[in-house]
């Protein structure tokens, strides 16, 4: 089964393939395209060709269009979560609730687009303004490049597609070579909802070659990214004056202090760190617990982690399964090993399972300079570390090079709104696991978790541009 480029509303064979494997049992899944500059050209032509055609949707017609979506998204439910799934290694059940949130974040979008609106401005707040009245417009930006990561690949790429249409802009999407089934599934059925040939162009292949002729083509006015800091940092030195959005790398932290009620989130911290093996952006990777109650801490998430099931992406009963590839695994263990080497110590997991599989892995006491506490682990791994105070706990999350999100549980309100102020990172969440994400809600990182926001409202002012009208009465 071949899965050619989306280019102008067409499906266009490409000069090259690759085969696209399972991560779970190997199974071959298709043959995808492998775009070649000549070929990422077209697109970025079909893209500038469109820009007039998007830009003259009403902004009915844009939310009539992420409507559409919506209802045949409702009507396939099943079928998505599969192809998730699978390219994946997503368990089905969390590849459900990816298809559902997915269908969530593209209502958000139709709705947005009917929200897009300037101001009035009053001229005459200032001396030499007497006597005019001004607004402003929001235009679209023009071609919006958009990459995206494995780990969700119909809801990141929705987070992206659904702000962009939504502006009126026209959009070429590099989805993740493991997992590119998703979008190519999501193109199919916005060709069936009306959107103009050319505005959304898929390419798949190379990320390095793709990514670079994106982001120094000068007709691309936009850049909106998610995956490593690496890649992230590199875009941003290439990029110019063009629009980035980066959602990059986190080693997301917890803060428990001792006044708290374990048996009222112990569940939602153990699910927080082993949900898709590890593998979210905002995985809990770091808990900080008061030392008051840290050993009945560490007692009971053992005990809900024993309950986890490793198998089978496609049984509804698998909470864990293989991660994205085996280097991954092998890169998870020698971090493991390393970390015990130098004094952590492992109390369950460490070992692989078939399958590109790795157990849910829980280390103590792991020092600060470990890669598995200060870089991002990306694997079904959580280091819980005691503190004699909150203080302590605020200071060790904001030791960290990342700050996407970090969560607290406390019964006092003023180290709450004392947490809020000062951790270093873009969200925080009380009395909750800093893994909880709608979509809606603003959404990105300081540091070297990135730059602006998504969520819908966020993201779609990142991709547009202000216009100013000032009339001057005669």
């Amino acid at each position: 089964m071949k899965k050619h480029l989306l280019i102008n509303g067409d499906w266009i064979k490409a000069s090259e393939y690759r085969d696209l494997y399972a991560p779970y049992n190997g199974d071959k899944l298709a043959e995808v395209a492998f775009a070649n500059a000549r070929e990422i050209n077209l697109a970025i032509d079909a893209a500038d060709r469109a820009i007039k055609s998007m830009a003259q949707l009403t902004a009915f017609q844009r939310a009539e269009i992420l409507m559409k979506l919506v209802e045949l998204l409702k009507g396939r439910r099943h079928e998505c979560a599969t192809i998730i799934a699978t390219e994946s290694a997503k368990p089905i059940k969390a590849a459900i609730v990816e298809v559902d949130r997915t269908i969530m974040t593209y209502t958000f979008a139709a709705e947005e687009a009917k929200r897009i609106n300037g101001e009035t401005v009053p001229m005459d707040a200032a001396p030499g303004g007497e006597n005019r009245i001004a607004y402003t417009l929001r235009q679209p930006l023009g071609i919006i490049a958009a990459i995206t990561p494995f780990n969700f690949p119909m809801n990141l790429v929705a987070h992206k597609i659904g702000p962009a249409i939504a502006a009126g802009n026209t959009i070429i999407l590099k989805p993740a070579s493991q997992t590119p089934l998703s979008s190519i599934y999501l193109g199919e059925l916005l060709m069936e909802c009306g959107l103009p040939p050319g505005a959304l162009n898929i390419v798949t292949g190379s990320g390095a070659k793709i990514g670079e002729k994106l982001v120094i083509d000068n007709r691309i006015k936009a850049i909106t990214f998610t995956g490593s800091p690496q890649i992230g940092k590199k875009i941003k030195n290439q990029a110019g004056l063009k629009r980035v959005t980066l959602e990059l790398g986190s080693n997301s932290a917890l803060l428990i202090d001792k006044n708290v009620n374990l048996t009222d989130f112990i569940g939602r911290c153990v699910n927080g760190s082993f949900s898709f093996a590890g593998q979210v952006c905002i995985s809990l990777q770091r808990i900080y617990v008061h030392e008051e109650i840290y050993d009945q801490f560490v007692t009971s998430f053992l005990e809900e982690t024993k309950k986890l099931k490793i198998g089978n992406p496609l049984d509804h009963t698998t909470d864990i399964s293989s991660l994205i590839s085996e280097q991954d695994v092998e890169r998870s263990l020698k971090w493991i090993n390393e970390a015990v080497i130098a004094g952590a110590e492992l109390v369950i997991g460490g070992q692989r399972r078939a399958n590109n599989t790795l157990e849910p892995s829980v280390l103590l006491n792991v020092p600060s300079t470990e890669k598995i506490s200060c870089q991002e682990v990306f694997a079904p791994v959580v280091m819980i570390n005691k503190i004699s105070s909150m203080e302590e706990g605020i200071t060790e999350i904001n030791e960290s090079k990342y700050g996407l999100q970090a969560g607290i549980f406390t019964n006092d309100l003023q180290l709450a709104l004392k947490a809020a102020e000062r951790l270093e990172v873009g969200g925080v969440m009380i009395n909750d696991i800093p893994t909880f994400r709608v979509d809606h809600m603003p959404y990105g990182g300081v540091k070297e978790s990135g730059i602006g926001k998504e969520g819908i409202k966020y993201a779609i002012d990142e991709m547009l541009e202000t216009k100013l009208v000032c009339f001057r009465k005669i």
